[in-house]
């Protein structure tokens, strides 16, 4: 019964949402410009269930590089109103289009001219008289067994949210690297990280030239801390790099004799390197494909800028 139920909730649902796609039309189209022309913030309002909806899609807008922030209607009245500006736009989530709370706002938004835009399902309402766009949300039927709930009708709205959004993100060329600053602490940001914003760097990169002795190359290696070092030309440019794995083979190879050789006659040449802009899972997948801790990260020219450490990436919890 309850599987039964739910396939007929989803049923519902997904039939509400071709509905509503069917209907789009240049509506849809102002409804980007205008957001899209906005100088200030979107603030998007809403009451009860379509207050949660407006949340989510002003969080939605904020993190794909559109500012937004919730503004509650009644908390509005009595004045958080103030936290509105000319220059703001207003996206209001209204299914019957006639909620007092938002209504009683009206006159203000025409004093601020800030201009309104309505997802409804009643276009003919107060409120979708008043916009400067209405996008028709109109559902046939809830889900809810009793036609009351909103259940379709949110998803609806929802979805059209997450629509403009997304059209936003591509109007504005919203980019990874975009994403990932505004997600910094997250999961998703942490998998959009470039190793640029990763890899040890000026003072901390281990580097010596092709002429330093091994003794200069073993205070390099022990100061740096990461089990290798990077070896250079005096441009500069990698020319090769030394781990502790090598120096024991070279010790175990020639003994007491490894000790006479230079940076450049002990190296590894021709080592596995990345670009700055490379992601960090990207890195940390190739890292464990070839059973490596360090990876250094050079530019088209073949210049050091960094060096990742595995260890690095693990702490990140990319997996």
């Amino acid at each position: 019964m309850s599987l039964e139920t739910a396939k007929r909730v989803l049923r519902i649902e997904a039939r509400a949402l071709e509905e509503v796609m069917a209907r789009l039309d240049d509506s849809f189209a102002r409804a980007v410009e205008l957001l899209l022309a906005c100088k200030g913030r979107v603030v998007v309002t809403g009451m009860g269930k379509s207050g949660l909806v407006a949340r989510k899609i002003s969080a939605t807008l904020s993190s794909t590089g559109t500012p937004s922030f919730f503004l509650h209607p009644a908390d509005a009245v009595h004045g958080d109103l103030g936290m509105l500006a000319p220059g703001d736009a207003v996206l209001a989530v209204s299914y019957g289009g006639e909620t007092d709370e938002i209504v009683a706002l009206l006159e203000a938004f025409k004093r601020l001219e800030v201009p309104l835009l309505t997802l409804t399902g009643k276009p003919k309402s107060t409120l979708g008289e008043a916009s400067a766009v209405v996008i028709d949300v109109r559902v046939s039927e809830e889900a809810c067994t009793l036609n009351l709930a909103p259940t379709a009708s949110t998803t609806a709205a929802m979805a059209v949210g997450d629509a403009l959004a997304v059209a936003l993100l591509e109007r504005r060329n919203f980019q990874p690297d975009d994403f990932a600053a505004l997600h910094p602490g997250g999961r998703l940001g942490k998998k959009l990280l470039r190793v640029e914003h990763l890899m040890h760097k000026g003072p901390a990169l281990p580097s010596v030239k092709e002429s330093a002795a091994m003794a200069d190359v073993f205070h390099e290696m022990s100061a740096k801390k990461l089990g290798m070092t990077t070896v250079v030309t005096p441009e500069g440019q990698l020319a090769g790099i030394l781990t502790d794995g090598d120096l024991r083979r070279l010790m175990e190879k020639y003994r007491g004799a490894a000790l006479e050789l230079s940076a450049g006659q002990a190296m590894t040449r021709n080592p596995q390197t990345i670009a700055p802009h490379t992601l960090a899972s990207e890195a940390l997948n190739l890292m464990e494909k070839r059973r490596i801790t360090s990876v250094v990260v050079a530019d088209e020219g073949g210049v050091v800028r960094g060096v990742v450490h595995l260890h690095d990436l693990w702490t990140l919890q990319l997996i």
